[in-house]
């Protein structure tokens, strides 16, 4: 039974930043810093090749140099232990933006798809910068009209790869339910936990994440369309517990990344894939186009080292990086919606890494 994307969709807020104005911004916040932090700072954010970044948080600006007022969210620290909004507060905001950002990124994936809303039987959403309940997920049926019977799964708190999480589990709904009309929506609000201090992890947070949303329309529907899900699948690297992680603190939920995680790309990444490919009856030289989560330049290096694509492979990734910032779950979905503008060949191969560290992939025919 064959499984299809019969639809996508994107949103970004309405607002961006440029990356300098942001890392001004950032070192405005906070307390007291030093000349040497501030452009070390700047420095960090221009490695990112990142050029602007979208969030939910910020107004209009007047056409002149942004600043902090665009940003109010974050008031410059009072003190050395000022860490800015409590995760109560992040959260409060969470709820009042989530929703609406979901509803545009699911709207365009049905409208594309040609199916109406009250055709969906399943709905999955997928979030790990925020809470709340009923969730976002309540607020997609009432804002579509989604049938009151629609099946919910929700994937939190999986990190960058969580839209393949989702896509794992639309696929078994799809292929196990020839009725089935799977709806899969991931939103993240990853600027709602902006870190204040001096930390080494939390500065490359804050250098790389921005707010989208994305959906797909999937299901086993006999249609003219651009891929087929063949499969899913993922793979836990060993002894890697510490190379990235992200707990809920007291005010926001916060980031690390280890350096090992290039190290770790590199020693496991290849021969985990191909032999997953091998057992799909394609072999790794044949992906034809590549939707690889931007975590960073050094992320994408280290896979295309790993599995020596072209600077042609990264491309999209490289380019949804710049226009977008690193949105999290969402990203890979931006990213297919560039492939399939220029109609990419197949096979096609999603890759995401998350907390694990685990790699998860997808295999698009």
């Amino acid at each position: 039974m064959s499984v299809a994307l019969l639809g996508l969709g994107t949103a970004s807020p309405k607002h961006s930043m440029l990356q300098p104005d942001l890392s001004e911004h950032i070192n405005c916040i906070s307390y007291q810093r030093k000349d040497s932090q501030k452009r070390l700072l700047n420095s960090l954010f221009r490695t990112t090749e990142i050029d602007q970044r979208g969030s939910v948080l910020l107004d209009a600006g007047d056409g002149e140099r942004p600043d902090e007022s665009r940003l109010k969210f974050y008031a410059a620290a009072q003190s050395e232990t000022d860490n800015g909004p409590t995760t109560r507060e992040r959260m409060k905001r969470y709820a009042l933006e989530a929703a609406a950002l979901a509803d545009e990124a699911a709207r365009k994936a049905c409208v594309n798809a040609g199916v109406e809303f009250a055709a969906i039987t399943h709905l999955i959403t997928v979030s790990c910068t925020g809470f709340y309940a009923p969730g976002v997920d309540i607020s997609l049926i009432k804002s579509l009209g989604l049938s009151v019977d629609v099946g919910r799964i929700h994937v939190g708190f999986m990190g960058c790869h969580g839209a393949l999480n989702g896509l794992r589990a639309a696929h078994a709904i799809a292929k196990s339910d020839s009725n089935a009309v799977v709806l899969l929506c991931a939103v993240e609000l990853c600027t709602l936990h902006f870190q204040f201090g001096w930390n080494r992890d939390f500065m490359v947070a804050n250098s790389l994440f921005a707010d989208g949303a994305g959906a797909l329309v999937i299901s086993n529907r006999e249609a003219h369309n651009w891929l087929h899900v063949l499969a899913t699948g993922s793979h836990v690297f060993a002894d890697s517990e510490d190379a990235m992680s992200w707990n809920i603190g007291d005010h926001g939920f916060e980031m690390t990344l280890s350096a090992r995680v290039p190290d770790l790309i590199g020693e496991h990444l290849a021969p985990w894939l191909s032999r997953w490919l091998d057992r799909q009856g394609v072999a790794l030289n044949d992906v034809a186009s590549w939707a690889i989560h931007p975590g960073g330049p050094r992320i994408l290096t280290a896979v295309a080292d790993a599995l020596k694509l072209s600077e042609s492979d990264l491309a999209p990734s490289r380019q949804i990086l710049a226009q977008h910032g690193n949105m999290s779950s969402p990203t890979v979905i931006f990213i297919l919606d560039r492939l399939r503008q220029v109609n990419a060949p197949a096979p096609c191969v999603i890759l995401g890494f998350g907390p694990g560290l685990v790699a998860e992939a997808a295999l698009l025919m």
